[in-house]
């Protein structure tokens, strides 16, 4: 139990002390997550858990969608992404169709590495412009 506690205090500090940009890959890969899930719970025919864990994937596109900033060209395609993505599960939860969530999971899988990338991008050039500033 104890163990259990500890666990849990070091997941929500790990989210408290995040940077956004860490936050946005835990989101990402809670989305892999929750699509996997739902993929594993429909093909054991587990309807409940499979609804909630496509229910909980929305939830996180809902999120990434309001958090866009539209004056980046890049966000109203991210927006048309998402959509597709939310509407799609929609179909994925009413026929619990485990091959429209293999799609949207690789849309998610696809974004989650994309953005992996552009975070080590930017962070060895933040590091060489904090060494020629020195």
């Amino acid at each position: 139990m104890a163990l259990k506690n500890a666990y849990d205090q070091y997941k929500e500090n790990s989210v408290y002390t995040a940077s956004p940009e860490d936050l946005t890959l835990m989101l990402y890969n809670g989305l892999i997550k929750f699509l996997m899930q739902a993929q594993m719970a429909i093909n054991d025919n587990n309807i409940e858990k499979a609804s909630k864990s496509i229910i909980k994937a929305q939830d996180i596109i809902s999120e990434f969608r309001c958090t866009l900033d539209m004056k980046y060209d890049i966000s109203h395609q991210l927006e048309l992404l998402y959509d597709y993505m939310y509407r799609r599960l929609l179909d994925a939860n009413i026929k619990k169709d485990s091959a429209i969530v293999e799609e949207v999971l690789g849309f998610a899988k696809e974004l989650r590495d994309t953005w992996e990338q552009a975070m080590k991008i930017a962070r060895q050039q933040n590091s060489r412009t904090a060494q020629v500033a020195k």
